[in-house]
């Protein structure tokens, strides 16, 4: 029996989708590129952003390296394969001059709002639990490459609870929004430099 007999099959016997399908799976795999491409892009302003504070000597703060598992042992020129596994840190940790601690996870949208399940449930515990210890702790949101928003931990954590939902449209982030101004994103600006007595004391309530 020949393959181009069997609906769905090619005469190869390979699947043999329609042409809306294989458009559907092309533009899905476009918009999958360019949001990579665009969460890279937002990396790296941020990544120059930080050098800039860096040499202000307000701030040194470092991307988090992405964990990975060998896959094979490392061969005689110490090379080995690996492969990223899932992601349990914040994006980017540091220290505020004074000593205080900053943690924050970056994320990038092309949508009109950000989800909060964008976070892993291992990069929410690890936020709260330095937010919990005085870290500045916040959600830094990239929306189209355009806008910048620096979103509190404790505004994140609590959305559904302030706004009726799991996720912040643009209006809602607009307190938040966070200046780009000559080629530096400014997303320092503002952040207390000691962590506030009152979240210390109501910390330590939770003892």
């Amino acid at each position: 029996m020949s393959w181009d007999m069997v609906p769905g099959k090619n005469r190869e016997g390979y699947p043999d989708p329609t042409a809306a399908t294989a458009l559907s799976n092309i533009q899905r795999s476009q918009r999958g590129l360019q949001s990579k491409r665009a969460g890279e892009h937002f990396e790296n302003l941020i990544a120059a952003s930080l050098n800039w504070y860096k040499d202000k000597g307000v701030a040194y703060v470092e991307k988090t390296p992405e964990p990975m598992r060998p896959l094979r042992p490392p061969n005689r020129q110490g090379q080995f394969l690996a492969c990223y596994i899932k992601a349990g840190q914040p994006d980017f940790k540091g220290t505020l001059t004074g000593g205080r601690a900053v943690v924050f996870e970056a994320k990038h949208t092309d949508s009109d709002r950000i989800e909060q399940s964008r976070l892993t449930d291992e990069q929410v515990e690890s936020l709260s639990t330095h937010h919990g210890l005085g870290a500045a702790a916040f959600v830094l949101v990239s929306v189209g490459l355009q806008d910048f928003f620096r979103v509190p931990w404790e505004v994140w954590r609590d959305m559904k609870d302030i706004y009726g939902h799991k996720h912040m449209k643009l209006a809602e982030l607009e307190p938040y929004r966070v200046q780009y101004i000559a080629g530096v994103l400014k997303l320092l600006e503002g952040v207390e430099l000691d962590a506030p007595d009152s979240e210390q004391k109501g910390d330590r309530t939770h003892e």
